[in-house]
């Protein structure tokens, strides 16, 4: 299978660079001590940083969880030595941005004690099960060595069949050689880690791929690989950026990356020489990744060297434990020169991808050089071992045509530098490429939050729509339920049965009931009346209506309360005698015929509303329905503007009469004039007869004021009082005509 999956090609472009790796290629590593203080970033690899879970004040020991993954794509960062944490904070760190980020910074104790791992350690890694070497991966925090800090689990768990697991050892950038120094004198634990990643991937190849330019390298890898047919070494030439994941991948197994794709989209797995170690090292020792091998290189280091060194180190300390700076440094590179990062000064810590410290002397530096136009040469193009145009992709990323930059497949372009270093008029061509992938991120980030907002928004406007429908169907329901109750029940139903099928919720319903209720007693007890009113009759003169009418009043009116009918009908009485027109008066005649008329009327007025209780307005009560104590002040108040109108119309015409200002109207109604003048004599006769009984008549003995009637008992105290003013009068009459 080894032989099928090997077949050495050749990649597109790159350059022939001056090397510079003798610097630190023929020293050992050095071990560097644990320095006084660690910054840890909580950001060392691809995807979401970690959460720290320490406090200011808290003591760690060295490879205890200080920062817990967030989410998949997240590993967790671990105490690179025992300490105590004094601060958690923003500091610098190496990035293109020079933009500062979280660090837990530990004060160490100089005894660097350990902490138990938080996995259990395997004595064969290579017969336990795939996900248990992940999980140790994972727990561990091992993330990519090569420079693109990927977490290592995650490549380890494919979604499908992998052919071959292929080792980088290329190490193509100038000046870098901590991999040489690696795989020269750990190639053991790299070839046993490469077995474990064999054994998690589920796959029978490994390609180890190591450039011709690393001899010492490439026989001990050799010589530790002997023993397992199913790992290859294969040189390969030297040429950058011949360390590019696709670019290895295609010199080995002669299969290219698809655009925008994976590795694995072609069925390859690509880890690191120092990945492999770590795997190994966690697997085995039950160590996380606290350390890895970085080179202190460049012609302005006084001792150029590969030191193995805690994660979290300042370079600062590094440098100055290593001999410092020959001359003073003119330029000072996290990684090569071509794909390095500037660090503005010593202060920066080590991390898990850093792999070289480059101290570039001024008189290396190449002159600064203003970038000129583009003078469309095309030496960028056939240096670029990604088959991409660099031109094109300069001049949209120059004029924010991003979407225009992504057609030329922008995001292929692995930031290698070719292109720079060849383009005659000095354009940063990897600078531009950089800063449109940086917004091009930024606009998805922007595109993915407003497209989570919108389907929150379209969510809830959903949920609005349907609560509002819920609520819709509900109304609906109660209403046709309220119609079928109407429809099955009668609709000459009495209104009693009305007004309790009426809900007794509602304050208007139970006033229209009870309004429908007094309206047919009302009818009824009209009814009823008219009966009860003609056998009265019979007991006054049957020629007389308006006697009728009096008894029928006298008779309604003697059920009230005596005590108050007494006392106000002896008033009236009084006043009423006192009163009395002459006989040969006929204007004072007809204000007494006016008068009678409207006692009548009040009389009659008075019987009705005993009779119909319910037409009557009803007394004020404490009731607790605003609307009936409403409705029965303007009953009263209704009823009252009407007796006073009437009063008054009542004396205007019959004072009018009297005196002749409706005598025309009078005298053409004939029944009019025969009761006007049918009362006007009846009560001259009766004011007649009660002088001429007075007088000539003294000892008659009044009325019984026992007597049942209020009316009669008044009368006869009227008469009592004429006789003894008509006695009195005869006497001073005597006395004067016997004087005389």
């Amino acid at each position: 299978m080894t032989a099928r999956m090997l077949h050495l090609s050749d990649f597109p472009g790159g350059l022939k660079l001056d090397e510079h790796k003798d610097l630190v290629a023929g020293a050992p590593i050095a071990l560097a001590p644990v320095p006084p203080e660690l910054i840890i970033p909580l950001a060392q690899h691809v995807g979401a940083s970690a959460e720290p879970v320490v406090q200011v004040g808290q003591y760690v020991r060295r490879g205890e969880v200080i920062g817990r993954a967030q989410g998949y794509v997240s590993l967790p960062i671990h105490a690179s030595s025992s300490g105590t944490v004094t601060a958690i904070e923003d500091r610098p760190v190496a990035h293109p941005s020079r933009l500062p980020a979280r660090c837990v910074v530990i004060a160490t104790d100089g005894t660097d004690t350990p902490a138990p791992p938080d996995w259990d350690v395997l004595t064969d890694p290579e017969q336990a099960e795939p996900h248990v070497l992940r999980d140790i991966a994972r727990a561990a925090g091992i993330a990519g060595q090569g420079g693109a800090s990927f977490p290592t689990f995650v490549k380890l768990n494919p979604a499908q069949p992998v052919d071959a697991l292929v080792i980088n050892g290329a190490e193509c950038e100038p000046y870098i050689a901590c991999d040489q120094a690696l795989m020269r004198e750990q190639a053991d634990e790299i070839i046993a880690g490469a077995r474990i990643m064999m054994r998690a991937l589920d796959t029978a190849v490994c390609l180890i791929g190591i450039e011709d330019n690393k001899p010492e390298a490439i026989r001990a890898m050799t010589e530790a690989a002997a023993h397992d047919a199913r790992i290859q070494i294969i040189t390969v030439p030297t040429r950058y950026p011949q360390g590019g994941e696709k670019q290895l991948i295609q010199t080995l197994t002669g299969r290219e990356v698809p655009s925008h794709g994976l590795p694995l989209d072609i069925g390859i797995v690509c880890q690191n020489p120092g990945t492999a170690r770590a795997l190994y090292r966690a697997a085995v020792f039950g160590e996380a990744m606290t350390d890895r091998v970085i080179s202190l290189t460049g012609h302005a280091m006084a001792a150029p060297r590969n030191v193995r060194a805690r994660i979290g180190t300042p370079m600062r300390f590094l440098v100055e434990h290593f001999g410092g700076f020959s001359e003073a440094p003119g330029r000072l590179l996290m990684g090569g020169p071509m794909m390095g990062i500037e660090l503005p000064d010593l202060d920066i810590p080590v991390v898990k991808a850093s792999n070289c410290l480059l101290a570039l002397p001024s008189a290396e530096l190449p002159p600064q050089e203003d970038a000129m136009p583009c003078i469309r040469c095309g030496a960028c193009v056939d240096a670029c071992p990604a088959k991409l145009l660099p031109q094109q992709l300069y001049w949209h990323a120059k004029a924010r045509e991003f979407d225009k930059a992504q057609a030329y497949n922008l995001f292929d372009c692995i930031e290698c530098g070719c292109c720079a270093a060849v383009c005659p008029s000095h354009i940063p061509l990897v600078q531009y490429y950089r800063f449109a992938k940086t917004e091009i991120w930024a606009e998805e980030r922007e595109r993915q939050a407003a497209d989570a907002a919108r389907i929150r928004h379209e969510e809830r406007q959903q949920r609005l729509e349907r609560e509002a429908a819920e609520k819709e169907a509900a109304r609906k329901a109660r209403k046709q339920k309220a119609a079928a109750a109407k429809t099955a029940s009668p609709s000459a139903t009495a209104p009693a049965e009305q007004s309790a099928s009426t809900s007794t919720d509602d304050p208007v319903a139970r006033a229209m009931a009870a309004a429908r209720a007094r309206k047919a007693s009302s009818t009824s007890s009209t009814e009823t009346a008219a009966p009860g009113q003609s056998a009265s009759s019979g007991e006054a003169t049957a020629d007389d209506p308006v006697a009728r009418a009096m008894a029928a009043a006298k008779a309604r009116k003697a059920a009230r309360n005596d005590a108050a009918a007494s006392h106000a009908e002896q008033h009236s009485a009084s006043d009423a005698v006192e009163a009395a027109p002459p006989a040969d008066d006929p204007v004072a005649r007809a204000q007494a015929a006016a008068r009678a008329r409207k006692a009548e009327r009040a009389a009659a007025a008075e019987a009705t509303s005993e009779a119909n209780p319910s037409e009557a307005p009803a007394p004020a009560t404490d009731s607790d329905d605003p609307i009936e104590r409403a409705k029965a002040a303007a009953r009263a108040r209704k009823a009252a503007k009407a007796e006073a109108s009437a009063t008054r119309e009542t004396e205007a015409e019959d004072t009018g009469a009297a005196i002749g200002g409706d005598a025309a109207s009078a005298e053409d109604d004939p029944i009019e004039r025969a009761k006007a003048a049918a009362r006007a004599r009846k009560a001259e006769k009766a004011a007649t007869a009660e002088v001429t009984s007075a007088v000539g008549n003294p000892e008659a003995p009044p009325p019984s004021p026992d007597s049942d009637d209020p009316i009669e008992r008044a009368k006869a105290a009227a008469r009592a009082r004429k006789a003894a003013k008509a006695q009195d009068a005869a006497r001073q009459k005597q006395a004067g005509d016997g004087t005389s």
